[in-house]
C-alpha cells in the first residue's frame, strides 16, 4: 500500500502554526520544503476476484500496457526465421543486447544453416564467447542447423511439434518463432513473464507449460503474441525484480502487488531502465516504430 500522511503530523503543524501567531517575539521558522506527494493507489484484493473478474483485469492490464509500448516488439535482431531461431537460442542466460552485439559476425560468416552445420565448432565458439555458456550454445546451434539441413531442406519449420524436436529449442524459443517470423500467436514465458504474471495473481503456478496455458485460457489466442511483447517490455523496464519502480508504473491501480518497490514517483523515475531513462534498447537495428517514439538503437559490440 501506499503510505499516506498522517492526520496527527497535519494536527502537530497547525498546533506550531498557532503558536507561534500567539508569540510575536518568536523567529519566522525557516520554510520547509514540502516532498513530492507519494502516490496513493487503491487497489482491490484479487483474493475476491471471481474468474470474470480476473479476465476483465487481466485484458485491461494489456491494453494499458499496449498504450504505453504500442511500439513493442522482440528484441532481438533478425532477418528470417533462421536468424530468429539462432539468436533465440543464443539469449538463454544472457542479454538480448548481447545477442544482438555478437549475431551480426555470426551470421555474415555461417548465412545459412547450410553454412553453420557445417563450421568448425572451435571458430563458432570464439565468435559466441561474449553470449557465455559459448560451448553449449555451439553444439546446439550447429545442432539445429543440421537438422534444418538434413531434415528440413535448409527451412526453419513453421509447426510447434518440429521446432521442439531441435537440439536447444523449447516451447519458449518456439513460441518466439512462431509469433515472430511465421505470425502464428504464441505466448513467451521467459523470466519476465513469469514473475510479472504471478505478482499480479493471474496465476499462482510456477511451471512454465502451467503458465502459458493459464494465461492464455484469459486472453483470445490472437492476443498472445503482442500480449508477451507487453509483459516482458514491461518487466525489463518498469516491474524488475529485486526493486520494481511502483510509482512510476501505468497500471499501480490493477496491481496487487503495489508496494513491493519505491513508490515514490520521483525515486521511482530514477529505476526506470532503457528508453524510458534515456538509455538504448536492446536492438541495434530496432523497427521503425520504436525509433520514431523516440527510441535509440543499441550501440554494436566494442563501441565506447
Amino acid at each position: 500500500m501506499a503510505e499516506e500522511t498522517g492526520s496527527e503530523g497535519k494536527a502537530g503543524s497547525a498546533g506550531k502554526a498557532a503558536s507561534a501567531a500567539k508569540a510575536p517575539s518568536a523567529k519566522k521558522a525557516a520554510p520547509v520544503k514540502k516532498a513530492a506527494p507519494v502516490r496513493k493507489v487503491a487497489v482491490e484484493a484479487p483474493g475476491k476476484e471471481s474468474r470474470t473478474a480476473l479476465v476483465r483485469r487481466a485484458r485491461r492490464i494489456n491494453r494499458e500496457l499496449a498504450e504505453v509500448y504500442p511500439y513493442a516488439h522482440p528484441e532481438l535482431d533478425f532477418e528470417n526465421p533462421f536468424q530468429l531461431l539462432v539468436a533465440t537460442v543464443l539469449s538463454a542466460q544472457t542479454t538480448d543486447l548481447r545477442v544482438n552485439q555478437t549475431t551480426p559476425g555470426l551470421f555474415k560468416r555461417y548465412p545459412t544453416p547450410e553454412d553453420l552445420a557445417a563450421a568448425n565448432p572451435e571458430e563458432v565458439e570464439e565468435i559466441l564467447r561474449p553470449c557465455g555458456f559459448f560451448r553449449a550454445k555451439t553444439r546446439s546451434v550447429i545442432g539445429l542447423s543440421k537438422a534444418l539441413a538434413e531434415g528440413f531442406g535448409g527451412e526453419v519449420p513453421g509447426r510447434l511439434e518440429d521446432l521442439v524436436k531441435l537440439p536447444g529449442v523449447g516451447r519458449k524459443t518456439a513460441f518466439v518463432v512462431l509469433g515472430n517470423a511465421f505470425g502464428r500467436p504464441g505466448i513467451t514465458v521467459d523470466t519476465h513473464f513469469q514473475r510479472l504474471v504471478r505478482r499480479w495473481r493471474w496465476t499462482e503456478e510456477t511451471d512454465p507449460d502451467k503458465i502459458e496455458a493459464a494465461v492464455g485460457a484469459l486472453f483470445p489466442k490472437s492476443d498472445w503474441t503482442d500480449l508477451s511483447h507487453h509483459v516482458i517490455w514491461h518487466g525489463r523496464r518498469i516491474c524488475h525484480a529485486r526493486k520494481p519502480a511502483c510509482g512510476a508504473c501505468p497500471i499501480a491501480p490493477l496491481c496487487p502487488a503495489y508496494g513491493e518497490g519505491e513508490t515514490d514517483p520521483e525515486k521511482a523515475k530514477k529505476l526506470l531502465k532503457y528508453e524510458k531513462g534515456g538509455l538504448p534498447g536492446q536492438r541495434l537495428n530496432p523497427p521503425q516504430a520504436y525509433l520514431d517514439a523516440g527510441g535509440r538503437p543499441a550501440p554494436p559490440l566494442g563501441a565506447a
